[in-house]
């Protein structure tokens, strides 16, 4: 059975529009997608009820319900079978409560939870200080303790994902931290109309980590940073990286890389906070950094779990001699996996960071770490029921048990996923 047309509101670089879940193309990367509605959206209460725009309906948290919850934090399971939520999701009753349904009636096991999207907007009410400014006032839950409760009570592994470097907002109020024109000086734009952080930018990484701390406090069992990378699309001859003048990009991405472990997990075991890192697929094919500052074996010793997305729409069209990638779902994440899990033993054996003081501390089963994106949205392609299960085969078949689905619809291909 294929999937059913529903009409969903997406927004892809400020502007709204209505699209269907299925039959739809756009010529847009779908990493920037997020479902976004044409007024703010209602918040949901510990009970389940939205509570209007405002969040002071009735169904609002009150101090002692909220206050008689203590974070916990599970262990991550084996494997990891997730499925991604957007902020605007996690803050709609309605919407949120058909993706837990998912994981109670399925083979998922996690759920991924938009912190800081691509806006660079906070999906959750905070009282810090550092934070406060940035957090969305149209896309959030403000019952976000609550919430990830209720998954732990259902035994739901909590991801919180977190945009890093590509940040609109922080590159608005901060643009003396954002990467710069060459011709002007001003704001650099990708093509998308979107602005990064420069890489070399140390007081974003210390922004980045008290909204790591705080997340982890709301129960977050691990968390998943994503655009850690240099910018990939726009004028690139007009970019200026000042603030990270006089290194290599993969130099400085894993100066920042070793920052974050070492500020949020400096002892690098199990009872810390757990760490997973968004790569392009391509790292596990390419021995380069594709300009991007991402270099597979220098993001291992540093994180937990390593995602490669692994589309197959993100492939060019002749990859590997595939006239269109998007027609061999199975064989695109099959060789990249493949790839990935071979660079991973050769790591393990030659030990090759740019940072030799956490060899002491690395556990040699980088394999073990590798959890790939999975594709779930039609994009150069219809992505059905065959098209996921091939993914989740070749990914077995690669000798890997973990994965996620990334769907920006929040629609999930749910014939192809195992039944409880």
């Amino acid at each position: 059975m294929s999937k059913p047309r529903r009409r969903i509101y997406m927004q892809m670089g400020g502007v709204v529009v209505v699209l269907f879940a299925v039959g739809f193309g756009a010529t847009t990367s779908p990493k920037i997608f997020n479902i976004q509605y044409e007024k703010p959206v209602a918040q949901v209460g510990v009970n389940g009820d939205d509570i209007g725009t405002d969040g002071r309906g009735g169904g609002k948290p009150s101090v002692s319900e909220s206050a008689r919850i203590v974070a916990t934090h599970l262990k991550t399971p084996e494997p990891v079978k997730a499925i991604y939520m957007t902020q605007c999701v996690v803050g709609t009753k309605s919407f949120r409560e058909k993706l837990i349904k998912v994981a109670d009636t399925t083979e998922i096991n996690a759920i991924v939870i938009d912190i800081k999207d691509y806006s660079g907007r906070i999906g959750f009410k905070t009282d810090n200080p550092r934070l406060l400014a940035a957090v969305s006032d149209t896309c959030r839950a403000d019952d976000m303790l609550e919430f990830v409760d209720l998954l732990h009570q259902k035994n739901i592994y909590a991801i919180g994902r977190i945009t890093v470097f590509q940040d609109p907002y922080m590159a608005k109020s901060r643009p003396d931290l954002a990467v710069r024109k060459l011709s002007d000086g001003g704001v650099w734009k990708d093509h998308k109309g979107l602005s990064f952080i420069d890489v070399g930018a140390r007081e974003h990484w210390d922004y980045i980590i008290e909204l790591s701390k705080e997340a982890y406090k709301l129960g977050f069992d691990e968390l998943n940073f994503d655009y850690i990378r240099f910018p990939s699309d726009g004028n690139m001859k007009d970019v200026s990286y000042s603030l990270s003048r006089g290194k290599s990009k993969p130099e400085a991405l894993e100066e920042f890389f070793a920052y974050l472990r070492e500020q949020l997990n400096p002892d690098g075991d199990s009872n810390g906070v757990m760490m997973s890192a968004d790569l392009f697929g391509m790292v596990t094919t390419n021995k380069d950094d594709l300009n991007i500052g991402q270099v597979l074996e220098r993001a291992m010793p540093h994180f937990d779990y390593i995602a490669p997305m692994v589309y197959p729409s993100h492939y060019p069209p002749k990859f590997n001699g595939w006239s269109n990638p998007n027609k061999y779902p199975y064989e695109v994440v099959k060789f990249a996996m493949d790839s990935a899990v071979t660079r991973a033993k050769e790591f393990d054996r030659s030990f090759g960071t740019s940072t030799p003081e956490l060899r002491a501390k690395y556990n040699a089963n980088s394999a073990a770490k590798l959890r790939p994106w999975l594709q779930d949205f039609d994009y150069g392609g219809n992505y059905d029921v065959a098209e996921v299960k091939a993914q989740i085969k070749a990914t077995n078949d690669a000798g890997l048990a973990s994965w996620m689905l990334w769907a920006p619809s929040n629609i999930y291909t749910v014939g192809a996923l195992d039944k409880l």
